[in-house]
Parts: structure tokens; C-alpha cells; sequence
């Protein structure tokens, strides 16, 4: 049974869109949904299921499927809320599960795994069993955003028991243990990964983002404890990673969330992205993609509207107004469903605009954003408008009002207990796959917390500019072309295309293809990592007779590192 008969009731559009309404789910839903989580952490929570002291388990659901291990990146998710909790004094009780966290991590970041060991790329090793030992199945791996999430919620930490005179404890135990990752991220930001999602081994623009977040704490954490010569080396590769940050923005209207897969790139990554690296000083700062920031607006434009003709469940809703969203629009896992977290996470994007905006009593509206405004206003133009104007008032309050719509569905389908699921049924609202997701419940927490206004502790995105001169941002991969190509006698294919690499579109100095496989044609070249490359095949006679490929060019996005084969056929 979904949401009790009272909220039911009050479903109907103009009733559930006022606050009061959706205030009362908050009120009742943040108590199931904080008392759920921390009943997912060892080893006292009651459906933890014999999970050791401070481990969290992703759901207590052991088939179809089972999730019953503890992933690095949702614990650090998950204790970044509960430490946020804390610091922010709103549960003060929680320093017992704290504790617990900081003593299970510097035992799993020593756990010898498949990925290697604290040495060898271990870190990078995404999930353990619950009593802390190595799962060896097969698996996406590595994932380097754990690290990255792990740092920040313990720099964090580390930064309130500065605050509170306890540096002892965290030079002692806290920091051997941020050090690990932020040396493992400083090393590895630019190596291939697996996504959150676990399915695409190539640059994952969340990974990217909270790596970025993570060296930025990291230096201002270093410095205090009198680690200068390393906050100077989180500091350059931060810059690098702040650059290499920039090329994921297609000029379509959104952030490519993986550099492969082959699938369109829109995706909740991105969002999450924008969450999870969230800084109310950096106002709506474009380049570290603030949730309020122009790039960041057009991208959840971008990103909503994929889902309004994906579900049937979204099937009539106005196209500006709020639907159920999905990690990206292809997926097809347990049947390709809306999530609550990645819904959540849309309201909490908008939320968090909202602080900026009313904060610093204005709100810009640009020509990448304005697609995003005139779903609410269609007569609004690029300009900025003050607190004071009319059009601020419009566009915030249709804002606030659109945000709440997320809420209001995620309510609409969340069981009378109050448990979240995963996923949202696509059909008919059902609680689909993984039951009591601890995932789900903190991202609940963090939406409720933005919609109250909370403001999370500034990491350092506040003022930054891009140096991007230098560095290991454009490292070259190898990039094998195949094309099926027929030829008459006396022909060969050549390639070219818009990198010094494939000679710049020149005909003359085109690369000659190997035809040892013929009718495919091959060649390897070496190209600039994470970079988009058009190109075409030519064909060419023995009297230089020229033929080429009809329009458009073909495009490729090459890896941030490792190699690359394309499969294409002569047009």
C-alpha cells in the first residue's frame, strides 16, 4: 500500500502544491528515514544484519538482488549526512556512530583486495562483505570516487574537532586515514573508472567533481596540521582536475556524465554531482557547477526533460511541472525504473539555488540558463533580477513550487511505513528492487535539510579560476580506427580530422588505413585523452584522385587514458 489515505487525499495538484502539505510529509517521513538508516550501520542497527561496528550496509535485501555488503561510496554518502548532522548540531547523539565509521574505514583501507592493496590501487576496490573482508567475485572495478566521497566526510570531521581544540586526535587517527585517499585521488584522478552506476569503465564526471572537492578540503586541512608540502601537491592537481573538470560540458545543454559507454550522457551523475559538491560561498559559481550556476540549470533542464516520455507513470504531467526521474534515460536495470534518491536529488539541486539566491538577493538569468526560466516565465529575458523585482518573487516561488513537486511524488509513492526502496516502479508506483536502500534514506534527509534552508560547511570552491597551462590533463591514448570500406583497384582509405593527431583535415597528408583485414581498413593513432575528435575516411587513387565519406563527420570521445577501437562503415 502506498502513502497513507490522508496524504492521498491531499494529492490533488492544487492542494498537495502548498507547502503545508508537503511540510507535513517532511515532518513525518525525516524520523522513519533518519531511525532506517542508521538502522542499515553495524553492529547495532536493527537490520544490519551482522554487520561489524560502523559498517553500513546498502540494504538488508539478499536476493533480487543482494545488497547486503558495504560500499565505500555509500557509507561516505551516508556518514557525510550523519557527520553534517552532528556538526551542524542538530543530533549530537550521533558521535557514538562516528567513532564506529572512522575505526571501520582504517580497517577496510587496508583490506587486501582484487583492486590491490594500500600500496597497489586497493583503495579504488568499490565494495567488502560486511565483516570486513575482501569480496573477490567479479565486479566494476576500480571506483575512485570512494576515496574521494570517504576524505570529505572525514575532513569534515576533522575540521569540527579542530574547531573544538581536539587536533590529537585528528593528527593521530583522522588523518592517516584522509591521507590514504587524498594521496590515492591526487594519484589516480585521471585514470579510467567505473561509474556510480557501476557499468562504465571510462571519465565519470561525478567521480571527476568530488575528486575536485576532495583535494580542495584536503589542502585546507593540510595546511592547518602543518602538512604544507602536501596541500602544495593536492593544490596542483586540483587545478588540473578543476580544468579537466570543464571538458565534460556538451554544448547541447549538459554535463557528459561518463566519456564512454556509448550511451547519450545525460544522467542523475551529474546532478548528484552538483549536490555533492554544493559550497553556498561560491554563490552560482559555473565552473565548479554550483547547483544555481547556468551550466548546472540547463543540465537539470536537460536532464528532467529525458524523463517526461520515458515512464508511463509520468504519462499527462504539464512539461513544467516535476515527473519521477531515473539514473539516465537508457537504462533497463530491474527494468529501467525512476529512483527516489535521483528524484530527491533534482528538489535538493533546486533547494540549494533557492539559498543562493534569497542569500545574496538576486538571481541571473543567462542565455545558457534561460531555457531553464522560461519553463516558468515565457516572457523572461537574459538579465539579472534583484530581490526587489517582480520577476525575482515570480521565479523563485515557481522554483520553490516546481522543487516541492519532486518531493510530492517521491511522497506520493513512498509505502505508509515510510520505507524507501530503491526504485519506483516505471508502471504503476510500486517499491521496486532493493528494499530500505540506506542511500535512498540520506538523500531524503539531505533534500529535507536544503528545503529548510541548511547550509553545509564551505569547502574551499569560493573565488577559484581555471590555470589550465601545463599538466597531465591531455595525456594521449591509443585510439585504433576500423572502418568496412570496399574499394575498386588501385584505391586505398586514408583518414583525417580535426586534431594536429589526424592531420587536420588535410587530404594530402591524410593517414594511410592497413587493409591486411580487408574489407576492414585499420590504423592506430595516438590521441589527446578526454577530447572530442571529428574525423572522416577518405579514399584515394594513384592519381590522388580524392573521394570522401558523405556528411556529417564521425565523432569520437577518447578516454582520459588506456585505448580506444572505433567499428565503423564507409558512408
Amino acid at each position: 500500500m502506498l502513502l497513507s489515505a490522508v496524504f492521498l487525499a491531499l494529492f490533488a495538484p492544487s492542494v498537495w502544491a502548498q507547502s503545508s502539505v508537503i511540510d507535513a510529509y517532511v515532518a513525518s517521513e525525516s524520523p522513519i528515514a533518519k531511525a532506517s538508516m542508521l538502522a542499515n550501520i553495524g553492529p547495532s542497527g536493527s537490520k544490519s544484519s551482522g554487520a561489524f561496528s560502523g559498517i553500513v550496509i546498502a540494504s538488508p535485501s539478499t536476493e533480487n538482488p543482494d545488497y547486503l555488503y558495504t560500499w565505500t561510496r555509500d557509507s561516505a554518502l551516508t556518514f557525510q549526512t550523519i557527520i553534517d548532522q552532528f556538526t551542524l548540531g542538530f543530533d549530537t547523539t550521533l558521535r557514538g556512530e562516528i567513532d564506529n565509521y572512522v575505526g571501520a574505514q582504517a580497517i577496510v583501507q587496508q583490506i587486501p583486495n582484487p583492486s590491490g592493496d594500500i600500496t597497489t590501487g586497493g583503495l579504488g576496490e568499490p565494495k567488502f562483505y560486511v565483516n570486513e573482508t575482501a569480496f573477490t567475485g567479479p565486479w566494476g572495478r576500480p571506483q575512485r570516487d570512494g576515496p574521494a566521497l570517504r576524505s570529505t566526510a572525514l575532513i569534515t570531521w576533522a575540521n569540527y574537532l579542530l574547531s573544538e581544540g581536539n587536533t590529537s586526535y585528528v593528527t593521530d587517527t583522522l588523518w592517516p586515514i584522509i591521507e590514504n585517499d587524498l594521496n590515492y585521488v591526487s594519484s589516480n584522478w585521471n585514470q579510467s573508472t567505473y561509474d556510480l552506476w557501476e557499468e562504465i569503465y571510462s571519465s565519470s564526471f561525478f567521480s571527476t567533481a568530488v575528486q575536485h572537492r576532495a583535494l580542495r578540503q584536503g589542502i585546507t586541512l593540510a595546511r592547518a596540521i602543518g602538512q604544507t608540502s602536501l596541500a602544495s601537491s593536492y593544490g596542483n592537481q586540483a587545478d588540473f582536475l578543476l580544468c579537466f573538470l570543464q571538458s565534460y560540458w556538451n554544448p547541447t545543454g549538459y554535463m557528459t556524465a561518463n566519456t564512454g559507454g556509448g550511451r547519450s550522457g545525460i544522467d542523475a551523475n551529474s546532478v548528484l554531482a552538483s549536490i555533492h559538491t554544493f559550497d553556498a560561498a561560491a554563490g552560482c559559481d559555473a565552473i565548479t557547477f554550483q547547483p544555481c550556476s547556468d551550466v548546472a540549470l540547463l543540465n537539470l533542464f536537460t536532464y528532467v526533460n529525458a524523463f517526461r516520455n520515458t515512464y508511463e507513470i509520468n504519462s499527462g504531467i504539464s512539461t513544467n511541472e516535476a515527473v519521477l526521474t531515473g539514473r539516465y534515460p537508457e537504462d533497463v536495470y530491474m527494468g529501467g525504473n525512476p529512483w527516489y534518491l535521483t528524484t530527491l536529488a533534482v528538489a535538493e539541486q533546486l533547494y540549494d539555488s533557492l539559498i543562493v539566491w534569497n542569500s545574496q538577493g538576486s538571481l541571473d538569468v543567462t542565455n545558457i540558463s534561460l531555457p531553464f526560466f522560461k519553463q516558468f516565465d515565457s516572457t523572461i529575458t537574459a538579465g539579472t533580477y534583484t530581490s526587489s523585482s517582480p520577476e525575482f518573487s515570480t521565479l523563485t516561488a515557481a522554483v520553490k513550487t516546481f522543487s516541492d513537486g519532486f518531493v510530492a511524488l517521491v511522497a506520493k509513492y513512498t509505502p505508509s511505513s515510510g520505507g524507501l526502496a530503491e526504485q519506483i516502479s516505471r508502471s504503476n508506483g510500486a517499491p521496486v528492487s532493493a528494499v530500505d536502500l540506506t542511500w535512498s534514506y540520506a538523500s531524503a534527509l539531505t533534500a529535507f535539510d536544503a528545503r529548510a534552508g541548511v547550509i553545509p560547511g564551505s569547502w574551499g570552491a569560493q573565488g577559484l579560476s581555471l590555470n589550465c597551462g601545463g599538466g597531465p590533463v591531455a595525456q594521449t591514448v591509443s585510439v585504433t580506427f576500423n572502418v568496412d570500406a570496399s574499394t575498386l583497384e588501385g584505391q586505398n582509405v586514408y583518414l583525417t580530422g580535426a586534431v594536429d593527431a589526424l592531420e587536420d583535415w588535410s587530404t594530402d597528408n591524410a593517414i594511410l588505413l592497413s587493409s591486411a583485414n580487408y574489407p576492414t581498413w585499420s590504423v592506430t593513432v595516438d590521441l589527446p585523452g578526454s577530447t572530442d575528435v571529428q574525423y572522416k575516411y577518405i579514399k584515394k587513387d594513384g592519381s590522388g584522385t580524392v573521394t570522401w565519406e558523405s556528411d556529417p563527420n564521425m565523432e569520437i570521445t577518447t578516454p582520459a587514458n588506456g585505448t580506444y577501437a572505433t567499428n565503423d562503415t564507409w558512408r
